[in-house]
């Protein structure tokens, strides 16, 4: 058997722990974990560790979380760990040339998506928002462009028709998980390969940003379901009732047909709320949230207030 490699390795949120507990149960050892700074939250605003720090914490790893990667102490305490290989999970910010040099056998990346597809921030929303049907994991060699790196393996998942980019993502966060390590003991093993990618197939998925929540009821019934399953955990579908603003978390597409305006709300009575979409659709709100409260059952949201059938969702 080849020599275990030792690991550094890079990741910050929820969608980096399964890859770093296999790594950990793993025969490489990780060295150090390099995670982006706590941040404040919750009301107190007090500061949180990551959830990757927790991890690393727990099991005597180090931590660095630098504020800038370029800085000559954290690039010293990263080559001083003598590394094999850096293994990078939604970390979330560009590695410099400095640091992709240091491992011997640079570094690599776990990707939300089947590369070419969905270069990107947000690879996991934007597949869930454009409506595909599949989805998957790639680990690819981190290069200075980014996710243009070759691949070394992928894995593929269906995406349901009513799942959100949460339960997405952690389905992909374990299986990519697993398909790191495998690529680990190739490389190990000296008997890795790497494909490169066919750069002319590449799509782009760009950061979602707050706007992105106030919905265009003009669109398809389909498109505004797929942006309500997308846009979670932030920043949210958003739709005006009585003035007062309500976060959308689960939808459906009704077979009920309409001919009335788009944003229009068709039904409000024995559990059921829907608002016309642009298609002559019509969007079932099956869980809906009012701001500063909690998210509850169409059903329980009805139970509590009076709403207007044709009355309009849209923003004010």
């Amino acid at each position: 058997m080849a020599d275990p490699v030792r690991i550094v390795y890079f990741g910050t949120p929820e969608f980096a722990v399964p890859t770093l507990r296999e790594l950990l149960a793993s025969r490489h050892p990780v060295v150090a974990v390099v995670s982006q700074p706590d941040r404040p939250k919750g009301r107190g605003q007090h500061l949180q560790p990551t959830p990757t720090k927790r991890l690393a914490e727990s099991r005597g790893v180090p931590v660095l979380q630098p504020l800038r990667l370029k800085d000559e102490a954290f690039l010293a305490a990263i080559a001083d760990s003598r590394p094999d290989l850096g293994v990078v999970a939604a970390y979330g910010r560009i590695l410099p040339d400095a640091l992709l040099r240091i491992p011997r056998f640079g570094m690599i990346n776990v990707h939300a998506s089947l590369l070419p597809a969905y270069r990107g921030a947000a690879p996991v929303h934007r597949a869930v928002i454009a409506g595909e049907r599949e989805t998957g994991v790639s680990i690819m060699r981190v290069v200075t462009s980014l996710d243009a790196g070759p691949v070394f393996a992928t894995v593929s998942t269906p995406i349901d028709d009513n799942e959100t980019s949460p339960e997405v993502e952690a389905r992909l966060a374990e299986l990519g998980a697993t398909l790191l390590v495998d690529v680990v003991e190739h490389l190990a093993a000296g008997r890795a390969a790497e494909v490169p990618q066919d750069h002319d197939r590449a799509t782009h998925a760009s950061k979602i940003t707050k706007d992105e929540g106030r919905i265009d009821w003009s669109l398809p019934s389909g498109a505004i379901h797929n942006l309500v399953r997308g846009l979670q955990p932030w920043p949210m579908v958003s739709l005006w009732i009585d003035g007062g603003r309500h976060l959308v978390h689960r939808t459906r597409v009704s077979e009920e047909r309409t001919t009335v305006e788009p944003g229009t709300i068709v039904a409000a009575s024995r559990g059921r709320l829907a608002v016309a979409a642009g298609d002559g659709g019509v969007v079932d709100v099956l869980q809906i949230q009012p701001e500063g409260r909690r998210a509850m059952t169409a059903a329980e949201f009805l139970a509590g207030r009076h709403v207007e059938v044709g009355a309009r969702v849209s923003a004010p």
